[in-house]
């Protein structure tokens, strides 16, 4: 196995089977946790993030979950083979893509689950879909703050990352995602004060 990526909770790697290109995802151990506690963490997170990725599969394009190992703390799904949207997002339509994005925010907030990392780096442009991936912070909430805050998120790593569009692709986000969620109105009044605390905090 390539490894990949490395991340605070877990190792990506990419192998083959049966010539098909998966990735395999390992929560790593965490020695500063008693190790009975890190173990039924890393199990509780695997399970989790497994049941997001089978949901997911059904609503918006996304890695299909192959094979979870509660035992070893693995995930293995399809592999994605794309560019990641930001670095690429200046050169393509980008309008089209972000209105896309905040279409499938929405649908996936319509099941009631919280990507909670949603950045540039986590969607792959393939064959002109949008791959979501990375769910290893999501959740399941019927809350409308968490579903404003994930959006707050998004706005912040588009105007970090992308900053000379990000006002237009955000506009083009909420313009998506206001035609895909029911509760958008509700969602939106939220995410504006989800924006005026993060204003009042930078001024103090």
């Amino acid at each position: 196995m390539d490894i990949i990526g490395k991340g605070a909770e877990a190792v990506i790697s990419k192998k083959k089977k049966d010539e098909a290109e998966m990735v395999v995802k390992e929560r790593i151990k965490k020695n500063y946790r008693i190790g009975e506690i890190d173990d039924a963490l890393r199990k509780q997170r695997t399970r989790k993030e497994a049941k997001v990725l089978e949901t997911l599969n059904q609503v918006i394009p996304s890695p299909r979950l192959l094979k979870v190992n509660e035992k070893e703390n693995l995930i293995e799904m399809e592999f994605i083979e794309g560019p990641k949207v930001r670095d690429v997002l200046e050169k393509e339509d980008y309008i089209a893509i972000s209105k896309t994005i905040g279409m499938q925010v929405a649908k996936m907030h319509k099941k009631n689950l919280i990507h909670g990392d949603l950045t540039t780096s986590n969607f792959i442009l393939k064959d002109g879909k949008i791959f979501f991936i990375d769910f290893g912070l999501s959740f399941h909430s019927t809350k409308v703050e968490d579903k404003a805050v994930d959006l707050h998120l998004l706005k912040q790593a588009l105007e970090s990352k992308h900053y000379t569009v990000f006002e237009e692709c955000f506009e083009a986000i909420l313009n998506g995602y206001s035609i895909e969620s029911d509760e958008s109105e509700d969602v939106l009044k939220r995410f504006e004060q989800v924006e005026k605390r993060g204003r009042n905090k930078e001024k103090n």
